[in-house]
């Protein structure tokens, strides 16, 4: 650090140094397939690269709305559940719902992940 010191202080006012740590990666034998594994599931894990594609299969099972309860949204699985006895007597929008219910439990679970993969970058 004293011949860091030594070079600002040779130079003027107006010029800046900056200087960026690097990371020294240990050469183990199993670190080239632990960042290999970080790059395929986004930095999220197993879990959490298959966690849209879980919430679709469990949402598929009509009448329970599960996908909303597997993505934490409790209340919206409720109220859908609730909905759905009114819309029952019409076929056609119990299935417009069905189909929308699989969609937001998708949507909700790729959300969960990307912002989880924001967050691991911050």
């Amino acid at each position: 650090m004293g011949k860091t010191l030594g070079i600002l202080n040779k130079m003027s006012d107006s010029e800046i140094v900056v200087q960026v740590p690097r990371n020294e990666m240990s050469q183990k034998r199993g670190n080239i397939f632990r960042i290999i594994f970080a790059q395929i599931t986004s930095g999220v894990g197993f879990w959490g690269s298959f966690q849209p594609i879980i919430a679709i299969l469990i949402s598929l099972v009509p009448f329970l709305f599960l996908g909303q309860h597997f993505n934490r949204s409790h209340q919206k699985g409720i109220d859908f559940a609730l909905l759905q006895i009114p819309l029952a007597l019409t076929g056609i929008l119990w299935i417009g719902l069905y189909l929308w219910s699989i969609f937001d439990a998708w949507n909700e679970a790729q959300k969960y992940v990307l912002n989880r993969i924001n967050g691991n970058l911050i």
